[in-house]
C-alpha cells in the first residue's frame, strides 16, 4: 500500500464530490529520493541542443490518488554541466507514488534539473495523457541571464530536397 500524505490547505479541503467533502489531496514530497547527477559539458565553448524524451512519466493525482501518465520533453542547451540520463532515469521513477499537480510536477523538473545543470537554455514539456476528456501540456522555461540563442539557420528546400530525391531513386 502506497503511504499518502495529505495536505491542509483550505482550497484541497473545500473541494467537494457529488455534495460532500472529497477526502484531501496527497501532497507532493519535497524530495523525490532519487537525487539528479551531473557531468562536465565536454563542449562548453559552443552552443548545442540537448532533447531527451521520457515517454513514461507517472505520478499520482492529488486529488483522487490515481495515476497520471505523462510524455515529458527535455530541450536544453548545456552550459557547464549535462544531467546524466541514468541518474535521470531513476530521478523520474521517483515521481512514481507522488501526488502532484501537472503544473506543479513540471516546473519542479525545471527547477531541479537547473539546480544541478545551471544551463544555458531549459525547455520542459510534458504532454499529460487524457483525463476526463481533457489533454493537458504544460511548456515551462528557463533561460541564463543575458545568454541569446544563435540566428536559426534556414536550409529551405534543399535541406528536404535531397532527401526527396535519394527517396525517388530507390
Amino acid at each position: 500500500m502506497i503511504a499518502k500524505r495529505w495536505i491542509g490547505h483550505p482550497t484541497a479541503r473545500a473541494l467537494r464530490v457529488g455534495g460532500r467533502r472529497s477526502r484531501p489531496a496527497l501532497a507532493m514530497k519535497n524530495r523525490v529520493s532519487n537525487p539528479l547527477k551531473s557531468f562536465p559539458n565536454p563542449s562548453p565553448e559552443r552552443d548545442y541542443l540537448v532533447r531527451i524524451q521520457i515517454p513514461e512519466f507517472t505520478c499520482l493525482c492529488p486529488i483522487t490518488g490515481q495515476p497520471d501518465f505523462a510524455r515529458f520533453e527535455l530541450e536544453f542547451v548545456p552550459d557547464r554541466r549535462n544531467v546524466e540520463l541514468k541518474s535521470l532515469k531513476l530521478y523520474v521513477v521517483g515521481y512514481r507514488n507522488q501526488g502532484a499537480f501537472h503544473e506543479a510536477v513540471t516546473n519542479r523538473v525545471l527547477d531541479d534539473l537547473v539546480a544541478i545543470m545551471a544551463p544555458r537554455f531549459l525547455r520542459v514539456t510534458a504532454r499529460w495523457n487524457v483525463r476526463g476528456g481533457i489533454y493537458t501540456t504544460v511548456v515551462a522555461e528557463h533561460r541564463k541571464r543575458g545568454w541569446k540563442p544563435p540566428p536559426a539557420v534556414d536550409l529551405g528546400e534543399h535541406a528536404h530536397g535531397a532527401n526527396r530525391i535519394e527517396a525517388s531513386r530507390s
